[in-house]
Protein backbone atom coordinates (compact mmCIF):
# COMPACT_ATOMS: atom_id res chain seq x y z
CA UNK A 1 0.00 0.00 0.00
CA UNK A 2 1.25 3.28 -0.75
CA UNK A 3 1.93 6.36 1.29
CA UNK A 4 -0.98 8.12 -0.89
CA UNK A 5 -3.64 5.23 -0.22
CA UNK A 6 -2.80 5.73 3.13
CA UNK A 7 -3.29 9.11 3.37
CA UNK A 8 -5.96 8.82 1.23
CA UNK A 9 -7.88 6.41 3.75
CA UNK A 10 -7.50 8.35 6.60
CA UNK A 11 -8.99 11.51 4.92
CA UNK A 12 -11.96 9.78 3.45
CA UNK A 13 -12.52 8.24 7.11
CA UNK A 14 -12.22 11.29 8.59
CA UNK A 15 -14.93 12.51 5.95
CA UNK A 16 -16.99 9.87 6.65
CA UNK A 17 -17.08 10.40 10.26
CA UNK A 18 -17.99 13.76 10.15
CA UNK A 19 -20.81 13.38 7.69
CA UNK A 20 -21.90 11.06 10.39
CA UNK A 21 -21.72 13.29 12.91
CA UNK A 22 -23.54 15.60 10.51
CA UNK A 23 -26.64 13.47 9.56
CA UNK A 24 -27.33 12.17 12.98
CA UNK A 25 -27.15 15.51 14.93
CA UNK A 26 -29.56 16.94 12.71
CA UNK A 27 -32.26 13.97 12.39
CA UNK A 28 -31.86 14.33 15.93
CA UNK A 29 -32.43 18.24 16.23
CA UNK A 30 -35.08 17.78 14.05
CA UNK A 31 -36.96 14.75 15.07
CA UNK A 32 -35.98 14.51 18.58
CA UNK A 33 -33.90 11.69 20.78
CA UNK A 34 -36.03 9.28 21.86
CA UNK A 35 -35.79 6.98 19.23
CA UNK A 36 -32.53 6.37 17.31
CA UNK A 37 -33.57 7.92 13.72
CA UNK A 38 -30.29 9.65 13.53
CA UNK A 39 -28.35 6.52 13.70
CA UNK A 40 -31.27 4.50 11.93
CA UNK A 41 -30.45 7.10 8.52
CA UNK A 42 -26.92 6.97 8.64
CA UNK A 43 -27.14 3.10 9.18
CA UNK A 44 -29.47 2.58 5.95
CA UNK A 45 -27.93 5.27 3.51
CA UNK A 46 -24.24 3.40 4.59
CA UNK A 47 -25.92 0.04 3.68
CA UNK A 48 -26.96 1.72 0.23
CA UNK A 49 -23.69 3.28 -0.62
CA UNK A 50 -21.64 0.63 -0.17
CA UNK A 51 -24.56 -1.32 -2.31
CA UNK A 52 -23.98 1.25 -5.42
CA UNK A 53 -19.95 1.06 -4.69
CA UNK A 54 -20.13 -2.99 -4.43
CA UNK A 55 -22.05 -3.10 -7.86
CA UNK A 56 -20.38 -0.38 -10.00
CA UNK A 57 -17.19 -2.78 -9.55
CA UNK A 58 -14.43 -0.32 -8.62
CA UNK A 59 -10.76 -0.71 -8.87
CA UNK A 60 -9.79 -2.34 -4.79
CA UNK A 61 -8.07 0.72 -4.24
CA UNK A 62 -10.90 2.93 -4.80
CA UNK A 63 -13.52 0.78 -3.30
CA UNK A 64 -10.97 0.70 0.05
CA UNK A 65 -11.32 4.14 0.11
CA UNK A 66 -15.13 4.97 -1.00
CA UNK A 67 -16.15 1.33 0.99
CA UNK A 68 -13.83 0.54 3.70
CA UNK A 69 -12.90 4.24 4.76
CA UNK A 70 -15.37 6.23 3.92
CA UNK A 71 -18.87 4.31 4.14
CA UNK A 72 -16.67 2.31 6.92
CA UNK A 73 -16.76 5.49 8.89
CA UNK A 74 -19.96 6.66 8.15
CA UNK A 75 -21.98 3.51 9.12
CA UNK A 76 -21.98 3.20 12.86
CA UNK A 77 -22.38 -0.99 13.98
CA UNK A 78 -21.74 -0.13 17.55
CA UNK A 79 -23.79 3.11 17.65
CA UNK A 80 -27.24 0.90 16.62
CA UNK A 81 -26.35 -1.92 19.02
CA UNK A 82 -25.54 0.78 22.25
CA UNK A 83 -28.66 2.25 21.43
CA UNK A 84 -30.99 -0.80 21.20
CA UNK A 85 -29.77 -1.94 24.50
CA UNK A 86 -30.52 1.45 25.85
CA UNK A 87 -34.06 1.03 24.40
CA UNK A 88 -34.02 -2.41 26.31
CA UNK A 89 -33.08 -0.69 29.21
CA UNK A 90 -35.70 1.80 29.37
CA UNK A 91 -38.19 -0.60 28.43
CA UNK A 92 -39.05 -0.32 25.19
CA UNK A 93 -39.53 -3.84 23.85
CA UNK A 94 -41.32 -2.42 21.18
CA UNK A 95 -38.98 0.21 20.31
CA UNK A 96 -36.47 -2.23 20.48
CA UNK A 97 -37.93 -4.71 18.15
CA UNK A 98 -38.51 -1.75 15.88
CA UNK A 99 -34.87 -0.81 15.89
CA UNK A 100 -33.23 -4.21 15.62
CA UNK A 101 -35.76 -5.56 13.08
CA UNK A 102 -36.54 -2.18 11.05
CA UNK A 103 -32.70 -1.59 10.55
CA UNK A 104 -31.89 -5.51 9.88
CA UNK A 105 -34.76 -5.59 6.82
CA UNK A 106 -34.21 -1.95 5.72
CA UNK A 107 -30.46 -2.31 5.44
CA UNK A 108 -30.61 -5.65 3.33
CA UNK A 109 -33.05 -4.00 1.52
CA UNK A 110 -30.72 -0.71 0.56
CA UNK A 111 -27.70 -2.64 0.07
CA UNK A 112 -29.47 -4.86 -2.87
CA UNK A 113 -30.88 -1.25 -4.41
CA UNK A 114 -27.60 -0.01 -4.00
CA UNK A 115 -25.95 -2.47 -5.63
CA UNK A 116 -28.57 -2.94 -8.68
CA UNK A 117 -28.20 0.73 -8.74
CA UNK A 118 -24.37 0.48 -8.85
CA UNK A 119 -24.51 -2.52 -11.37
CA UNK A 120 -25.96 -0.17 -14.12
CA UNK A 121 -23.21 2.49 -13.99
Amino acid sequence: MTLWLWCAVGAAGGCGAVARFVLDAGVGDRFGRGFPLGTFAVNLTGAFLLGVLSGARLAPEALLVAGTATVGSYTTFSTWMLESQRLAEDGGARALAANLIVSLAGGVLAAALGRAIGGQL
